[in-house]
């Protein structure tokens, strides 16, 4: 990993199309894309102030990596060409280990999540209706329950700085046509069944993701953004799973955990910008869980 973390990219060779809550993405042409992962890191729709080094080059190489492992059953927008050869030698240090140069897809606004075990808004969800996102699931199932099969519970993108909405498959049908939203369900479900398989063979659990996909000129399905890294799924140590808690997990938790205590002008910080200093701390004890969902994989 490279020693300085990089917060924002500010490359003048290429056009800058949008900045999200990591990745800065650069027009390539008018076919693609260089996706830049940035350090920078979001909790409750906020970005932080300060970088967590080696994020971006993390969240990248575990990306590649999965998108190695899952080419069969989905087609993805990786061109294969080296990011640094879009750039300038000034702007090298920006890109190297942290970019992907992509096919510009036309993409599809549903976030295709997969959730293998409950959690999250999805247990909460639960408790008032035994449901997720209108899949109804069996009575008795606890907290971090694994369920009987994975199950599909899609989501709306939202504006930039919104959340998105929880739909239902209908919604979804309703949304892109019956075909579709089959064929994104169907191939997300076959996805995250791949990975989650890998995944436990290596000791870690996938308790949910979410898959973006974007169609090319030929009307083609093909996975593209990040996949299955701690930012995009929930990653749980199956030697610490135990049914009923919550399992610590591979991602930023710890971080969203000291927010919640977090205290801006002697109150409790509200949750909207700015967010407060991360202390030396906590930014290390992050970066710490990002490096050990890496190498527990990819070793």
């Amino acid at each position: 990993m490279s020693a300085a973390a990089l917060h924002t990219s500010a490359l003048h060779s290429l056009p800058l199309l949008a900045r999200g809550k990591v990745r800065d993405n650069y027009a390539v042409g008018t076919d693609r894309l260089l996706m830049v992962a940035s350090d920078r890191i979001s909790a409750f729709d906020v970005i932080m102030g300060e970088p967590i080094p080696g994020k971006g080059e993390i969240l990248t190489q575990m990306a590649l990596w999965w998108f190695e492992q899952l080419k069969d059953i989905c087609p993805n927008h990786l061109t294969g060409d080296a990011p640094e050869r879009v750039v300038q030698p000034d702007e090298v240090a920006q890109v190297r280990g942290r970019s992907m140069l992509v096919k510009r897809l036309k993409p599809v606004l549903i976030e295709a999540v997969v959730r293998g075990y409950l959690a999250g808004s999805g247990w909460k969800e639960y408790q008032e209706s035994q449901s997720v996102c209108g899949v109804p699931l069996p009575a008795g199932l606890r907290n971090a329950s694994k369920l009987p099969q994975p199950i599909y519970t899609p989501a709306a993108k939202a504006e930039f700085g919104a959340h998105d909405e929880n739909i239902t498959y209908a919604r979804t049908v309703e949304l892109v046509g019956p075909q579709l939203a089959a064929q994104i369900r169907d191939t997300a479900v076959a996805l995250y069944t791949r990975a989650a398989a890998i995944a436990a063979a290596k000791g870690i659990l996938i308790a949910d993701t979410k898959f973006e996909f974007g169609l090319d000129d030929a009307g083609q399905l093909v996975l593209m953004d990040e996949v299955l890294t701690p930012d995009s799924s929930r990653y749980w140590p199956a030697e610490s799973y135990v049914e009923g808690q919550n399992p610590p997990s591979f991602d930023k938790q710890f971080l969203r955990d000291w927010l919640e205590q977090a205290q801006v002008a002697g109150r409790a910080w509200p949750k909207t910008p700015p967010a407060p200093a991360l202390p030396a701390e906590v930014i290390a004890r992050t970066a710490a869980k990002y490096r050990e969902a890496m190498q527990r994989l990819v070793a």
